[in-house]
């Protein structure tokens, strides 16, 4: 269950990147708030997850899915360039995120 509470708090990471966005600088009211929302969530369920997670591990973990699910949607509904190269280094990340997950003892 901890690793799954730590996957949501990933994907509401991504929620906010995204959100950042659209707020325009926290100048639109419903983007913003619903940027806040999915921070605090995103948080909150970090520190969850941290009960029994070692902090290394689940921090990393947690960005990882964050900046991948942020830069898939950069390139798949913002228009951003996804070369060869940068989608190697995407995946460094996720084969980074599975090592930890693989070699943690929890």
């Amino acid at each position: 269950m901890t690793w799954f509470i730590l996957f949501m708090a990933g994907l509401l990471e991504i929620g906010w990147a995204i959100g950042l966005k659209y707020s325009a600088g926290f100048t639109r009211l419903v983007p913003s708030v619903l940027t806040a929302a999915s921070m605090l969530g995103s948080v909150v369920l970090l520190g969850l997850a941290l009960r029994t997670l070692p902090l290394g591990t689940a921090y990393a973990i947690w960005t990882g899915i964050g900046t991948v699910g942020t830069a898939i949607f950069g390139f798949m509904v913002l228009g951003e360039p996804a070369g060869a190269a940068r989608l190697a280094c995407i995946a460094l990340i996720v084969f980074g995120i599975l090592g930890l997950k693989l070699l943690s003892p929890h």
